[in-house]
């Protein structure tokens, strides 16, 4: 029988991690071996893995999911690979059934089966069975019918092609799925091979996060479409995970007691605004305000696409000379409520032009919406630092301008964008982002000029303003010796534009495009560490 290599990534989950060894010992199949990567645990899950026979124990620094797996496959020898979560554990007979349906199909990458879902604190088991009898690549755009990665037996050379994920923080397991299925056959059968246990402090219950991540694998196989049915397969799938996230966000809403978070409440807003709205309704409270005060780019932005802002004089569109005779801007929202603000134009303009600096290591203040959506998949871990230890996506708690915390030479790259004008010591910013960035690395950062000043938060902090010039003699200050380009973007037209509070879709391309350096709306620049 061949080799079964069992990988046992494990992260603080020591309490749990002697069952799921038991449940691999106990299994009649006569080949195995048992590896236990410990992600930098600081619980007993050494003196558990070292206490059992024939467990191999491996220990890296915490380094995520993904690196633990792959750090696994490393260490094995199987010809075999399955992965078992240290909270979870196989059912009987699970290895010689998967085994007997590789060997019986030797042209499968990997075979899966059906699980049992355990709800820990309700004491409730509920099958997960599904019938997959062809077109997995097709049926796994539209939902991962895998559902548990414990229930999946790999051929070793998989791993030669493709490995996890180190970027991906979860549904790792679902873009390793979609990778493989599109380029070789595999398998599904409906017998159950393992228990998943659900409890609180499993990361599938950050919905948000879920979400976020799940719509983020999905996009990745666009690319990889060859027919009108993965098209439509794939169009659905979307509406299908933003339809089962969103629900389970609105039935945890209205059935918690207190209110829901404000990530939440985003969250609904952004993919599902009728359940947002119904929520609304069913509250009798408007939170609009809320949602301006903790993220007032993102919340107006989506407030902007679902038509909560639509009461404005002159229409959008429809403005003339005649309307800018006024000693108050037509909106104070920075031109969210008009179709975006213009500044953003230019912003993701620079961006795409240096988006292949945006690789490797990826650091980004407050979200990485930008990493993502400019770095792809050069990116292979996206860091998010915030100052605020109640934001869920922040990976590093800390202020810029002060973060000893953050280890020398960390970075490839660093998207700064429209946040060194809210940084008192901007310069002490500035000399820890030289400091964590890697020799070579590239600071890629944003500022404004000629704007307007937050009426809400930012306002608060809003202390400079920043020209080109003053730009190229405080970066060379920060990057002695390194590569310094500055830009600048702008002119009359958008200055003024964006300072009464039109949007961009009020503006023509050619109009944006237009520069002239004495209406510089913002400047940029392009940093690279000697």
């Amino acid at each position: 029988m061949p080799l079964v290599s069992v990988v046992i990534p494990c992260y603080n989950h020591g309490q749990y991690l002697r069952e799921a060894i038991r449940s691999i010992q106990n299994q009649a199949y006569p080949a195995v071996e048992i590896i236990v990567v410990d992600d930098g645990s600081v619980d007993n899950t050494r003196q558990v893995a070292e206490s059992l026979d024939d467990v191999r124990y491996v220990y890296q620094e915490n380094q995520g999911l993904s690196a633990a797996r792959n750090t696994g496959i490393a260490h094995s020898n199987g010809e075999l690979l399955l992965f078992l979560d240290a909270d979870d554990w196989l059912l009987p007979d699970a290895l010689s059934i998967n085994a007997s349906f590789l060997q019986k199909n030797p042209k499968l990458a990997f075979v899966s089966g059906a699980h049992d879902k355990v709800f820990e604190q309700e004491g409730i088991t509920q099958e997960e069975i599904w019938e997959v009898p062809c077109a997995h690549y097709q049926h796994l755009l539209q939902g991962n019918y895998i559902g548990m990665h414990a229930t999946v037996m790999y051929r070793r050379w998989v791993f030669e092609e493709v490995r996890y994920d180190p970027a991906l923080r979860s549904c790792e397991d679902y873009d390793l799925y979609l990778r493989i299925a599109r380029k070789h056959p595999v398998a599904h059968h409906t017998q159950k091979i393992a228990a998943y246990r659900l409890h609180t402090s499993n990361m599938s219950g950050n919905i948000p996060r879920m979400l976020y991540s799940v719509l983020l694998v999905l996009r990745r196989q666009h690319q990889n479409l060859e027919s009108a049915a993965e098209r439509a397969a794939f169009a659905r799938g979307q509406q299908i995970w933003k339809e089962y996230y969103c629900r389970l966000l609105y039935a945890k809403a209205i059935t918690e007691t207190g209110s829901p978070s404000p990530d939440h409440l985003l969250t609904l807003l952004k993919h599902q605004p009728w359940l947002f709205i119904k929520y609304y309704l069913r509250k009798g409270n408007m939170l609009k305000s809320l949602i301006k005060k903790t993220t007032p780019a993102f919340g107006l932005r989506w407030l902007n696409r679902v038509g909560l802002y639509q009461n404005h004089l002159p229409a959008v569109g429809k403005v003339s000379l005649g309307d800018f005779r006024r000693t108050s801007p037509l909106s104070r929202e920075f031109g969210y409520d008009r179709g975006g603000p213009v500044d953003r134009y230019y912003i993701e303009d620079f961006l795409k032009k240096e988006s292949s600096s945006i690789a490797g290591r990826v650091l980004e203040i407050g979200d990485n919406e930008y990493t993502l959506t400019f770095g792809g998949k050069r990116v292979t871990k996206s860091e998010i630092l915030h100052v605020n230890e109640n934001n869920p996506m922040a990976t590093i708690i800390g202020d810029i301008s002060n973060a000893p915390q953050i280890p020398d030479n960390s970075f490839d790259c660093i998207v700064l964008t429209q946040t060194l004008h809210l940084i008192y010591d901007f310069k002490a910013a500035l000399a820890t982002c030289h400091r964590i960035l890697k020799p070579g690395g590239t600071l890629l950062l944003t500022v404004p000029y000629i704007t307007s000043i937050d009426k809400d938060e930012w306002g608060a902090t809003w202390y400079w303003a920043f020209t080109d010039k003053v730009l190229r003699l405080i970066m060379a200050e920060s990057f002695p010796g390194g590569q310094v380009e500055v830009g600048s973007y702008g002119n009359v037209l958008t200055a003024s534009a964006f300072l009464y509070g039109m949007g961009r879709s009020e503006i023509s391309q050619a109009e944006l495009d237009k520069y002239d350096p004495q209406y510089q709306v913002i400047n940029t620049v392009k940093a690279v560490k000697a």
